[in-house]
């Protein structure tokens, strides 16, 4: 537990953690110092110096200056604001006067700050230089307007991962040497810096990276915009909604900004999306897939039609993409007219967090993202991190990149991104269906094993031996050679060489044999030979752990007792686990809904194939509000109940309008489910407008509430590794690009493509395939022609599939459940 001490700022006493910045302090406190390079969860990099504070008389950057019990600090004094208005007068230099078109005008920091620090004459000017826009895909870089705080460079690479920026040369007059004299000290030292860098792309003219969009978020004036939203709008003309994401299960906090969709057409419409970026980082699905809302009108003959179906019904298939409250509809539904509920991911997801239970001995895991965020251990198991849930992955870089941590990545399909994240992440290839194997070689890594069952670690301990290795080691030998001394005489003084033998130690490399402990779970996992001495150094003075498992494990066929590992895990580890759930609100369907194994005779599809289809996509027989259309909630991986509102206006029907005509519901509005949500599953009697959603200065995340985990009896049942037969030819992983999660993200505008066959260069090149090219995917029970496409983000033989594109069926393809299946692929 880290020490909790006091420090005075400005007179007021504030309790802090010892070690913590100043400036995060005073934050929490509401004590403002203005700052505008620093980004909360990332290494401050002193680019901009207005933060200079007085600790103890001393002057210090608040952004980098760690308290200490005791401390003393003073924000404003005479030479502090001689120093920021200089600095605010430096960033005008050259800066353009634009601001009446700047899209950053009305919440831009530049204009803040000279208003606040009251900057109104200048003392300052250089010669300025040619800077050409760059034109970066969904970004456009304006280096006139950029003031190189480095925030987008920052958060890069600390938050995201990618390390896609960097500053390059500016190519500006270097300042006349009198201003050292005649400026403030680090107004100098700033414009120094600030008229020698630009910011640019590390791969050179284009950016390459995930295009999460995160320096657009962050960067404070004009510099970095979406390419979409340039020059659409004012931002004090925008009405900003507060919701969640509702792509995938993060369901990250965002605004969506609105207006009028023109001067002809008053139909609101969403103009871009915004996230609290000191507090939590948003991937480039929820900022640039934002209009997939459905523009249907109320079709009184659909709606008979639908009540028809569901009176001759007997299921009701469903996707995750629904609130909370719609769930609970849903289980209504099944309550009165026994209807069965499938929905086949959340089923699986279900089924392993009850074996989870079994052994863990809580009805939910105990970790969260911002348990991976504060460890400096963390290990990811059966997930596309990068796809699945991107802020799973952001919590791992930022563990690896801020806390000094290490990591391990155990997937098939190798990762560029996340083995590009440090020296201290070793990523592990192994090989499919071999997920059983890792698990119980984390338990014999990690458990106490004093603790853990006596069948357990007997069974763990047989999958050691000790066998005889040979290793090459340098001794120290001890050699005589003769040389030639010059002695002095000491009667005459006169010297003389003299030949004399000596013995001296010279380095000697041998061969010896020792006896060292092998075990077999390495090899079954593919680990490499210096795997035990890379992970000892990893470890080295780590005290926080964290684990993340993904839907690998939920479709595994031997799912059940890789959860019960997991359990087992997380009840006799250090480890905090984390079960990621596969689609938005797979968590809050399965511990709302009562969900079966299969369909009968007649299906009502939701999102879902069926004899009758509710669509929120406007494909079906009846349409439904998308959910950035919807009031409601999600269950999300943190296990927090997040309110969603309405971004834009919906005029059809809704399930809630189908459960009144079928007398299961008498409320008028949706989210009065809200209160009823089950409490024997941990949800509160809470109702939705009761429901906060915000963050607070210190970052505290204030979203809604969190369920808390239930305790279980325990078990200790597991079963031995089932030796499986292994894929043969090509094999084939089931996952979504970056950018793309469902067939919601890809009706976005900005996010649209066809799906096909995703592929490294070292699989294109074994296949002898190109980009482009179409090819038959053959699997035991289907086949499917798609487009081969370049996916540079991963590497090794493993080729993927994607289900955004609703035009390419590859279920069938993956009919056993498991997300890696084998394939012929056969080019056309």
């Amino acid at each position: 537990m880290s020490e909790k001490i006091k420090i005075t700022i400005d007179g007021k006493e504030c309790e802090a953690t010892a070690g913590e910045y100043v400036l995060n302090i005073a934050r929490a406190n509401d004590i403002f110092i203005p700052a505008i390079c620093y980004l909360t969860n990332c290494s401050p990099t002193l680019a901009c110096r207005l933060c200079l504070v007085e600790a103890d008389g001393k002057q210090v950057y608040a952004c980098n200056a760690k308290a200490k019990d005791g401390m003393n600090i003073v924000t404003v004094t005479e030479n502090i604001i001689e120093e920021r208005r200089a600095i605010m007068e430096v960033y005008d230099v050259n800066h353009p006067l634009q601001c009446g078109v700047c899209d950053q005008s009305g919440e831009c920091e530049l204009q803040n700050y000279n208003l606040e620090i009251k900057v109104d004459e200048q003392h300052y000017a250089i010669k300025d230089v040619h800077r050409p826009a760059k034109n970066w895909n969904f970004i456009k870089y304006d280096p006139g307007l950029c003031i190189v705080c480095e925030r987008c460079v920052t958060v890069c690479k600390d938050m995201i991962g990618d390390a896609a920026l960097k500053t390059v040369p500016r190519g500006g007059d270097k300042l006349p040497k009198e201003l050292k004299d005649e400026m403030p000290k680090d107004a100098y030292a700033m414009w120094n810096k600030l008229q020698k860098s630009l910011i640019g792309a590390v791969a050179g003219e284009e950016l390459d990276c995930t295009w999460c969009g995160e320096c657009i978020s962050v960067c404070p004036v004009g510099a970095l915009v979406s390419s979409d939203f340039q020059y659409t709008s004012n931002a004090w003309e925008l009405k900003s909604t507060p919701a969640s994401c509702a792509h995938c299960s993060a369901a990250c906090h965002l605004y969506y900004d609105i207006k009028h969709t023109s001067i002809d057409n008053p139909e609101p419409k969403i103009y871009r999306v915004k996230n609290e970026w000191n507090y939590v980082s948003l991937c480039g699905a929820g900022r640039f897939g934002y209009d997939f809302e459905n523009r249907a009108q109320k079709d009184e003959k659909a709606f008979a039609d639908a009540i028809e179906a569901f009176k001759k019904a007997d299921t009701i298939r469903f996707s995750s993409y629904i609130t909370n409250e719609e769930a609970l509809i849903l289980q209504k539904l099944k309550e009165k007219f026994g209807y069965r509920l499938v929905n086949e991911e959340a089923k699986k997801y279900r089924d392993f967090l009850s074996e989870f239970s079994k052994t863990s001995g809580s009805s939910l895991y105990g970790g969260d993202l911002k348990s991976v965020h504060n460890a400096n251990f963390v290990i990811s198991v059966g997930t596309a991190l990068k796809s699945d849930n991107p802020r799973a992955r952001f919590a791992f870089n930022n563990s690896v990149k801020m806390n000094k941590g290490a990591g391990l990545y155990f997937h098939p399909v190798k990762d560029p991104v996340i083995e590009g994240i440090g020296k201290n992440v070793m990523a592990i290839a192994h090989k499919p269906l071999k997920e059983e194997a890792v698990m119980y070689l984390l338990l014999d890594l990690f458990a106490d094993k004093e603790k853990l069952p006596e069948t357990t670690a007997k069974y763990l301990e047989s999958f050691h031996s000790i066998v005889k290795k040979e290793i090459e080691e340098t001794i120290k030998e001890k050699v005589k050679e003769k040389v030639v001394k010059k002695i002095k005489d000491e009667e005459t003084g006169e010297e003389r060489e003299e030949e004399v033998e000596v013995e001296k130690l010279v380095p000697k490399k041998v061969k010896k044999e020792i006896e060292v402990d092998h075990n077999a779970l390495l090899d079954m996992v593919d680990a490499s030979e210096d795997f035990m001495e890379k992970l000892q150094k990893m470890l080295a003075k780590k005290d926080s752990f964290a684990l993340i498992l993904g839907e690998d494990l939920y479709t595994h066929p031997r799912a059940g007792n890789i959860a019960r590992l997991a359990g087992l895990i997380e009840r006799y580890t250090d480890f905090k686990v984390v079960l990621v759930p596969p689609k938005t609100n797979s968590l809050g369907v399965s511990l709302i809904c009562d969900l079966d194994n299969e369909a009968g005779e007649y299906v009502i599809g939701y999102n879902a194939p069926g004899d009758f289809i509710l669509s929120a996509l406007g494909e079906g027989d009846l349409d439904m509000p998308a959910l950035n259309q919807q009031e409601g909630t999600f269950t999300n991986i943190d296990k927090r109940v997040v309110p969603t509102n309405v971004a834009l206006p919906y005029e059809g029907y809704v399930l809630n309008d189908i459960a009144r005509a079928l007398g299961v519901s008498d409320k008028e509005y949706t989210v009065e489910f809200t209160k009823e949500l089950p409490e024997e599953k941990g949800y509160k009697r809470v109702d939705f407008d009761s429901l906060p959603n915000h963050y607070t200065n210190a970052g505290e995340e204030v979203r809604g509430y969190v369920i808390e985990p239930k305790l279980t009896e325990a078990e200790t049942k597991i079963e031995e590794i089932e030796e499986l037969p292994e894929f043969n030819g090509t094999i084939i992983y089931r996952c979504e690009p970056v950018l793309q999660f469902s067939p919601f993200t890809n009706k976005a505008h900005q996010l649209s493509e066809q799906g096909g066959l995703y592929a490294s260069r070292a699989f294109l090149e074994e296949h002898g395939l190109e980009p482009g090219d179409k090819v038959e995917v053959a699997g035991k029970e289907c086949e499917v022609t798609v487009m081969v496409k370049l996916d540079d983000k991963i590497d090794g033989n493993i080729a993927y599939l994607s289900t955004f594109d609703k035009n390419i069926d590859v279920e069938k393809l993956f009919a056993a459940g498991y997300r890696f299946a084998e394939a012929n692929i056969k080019k056309v």
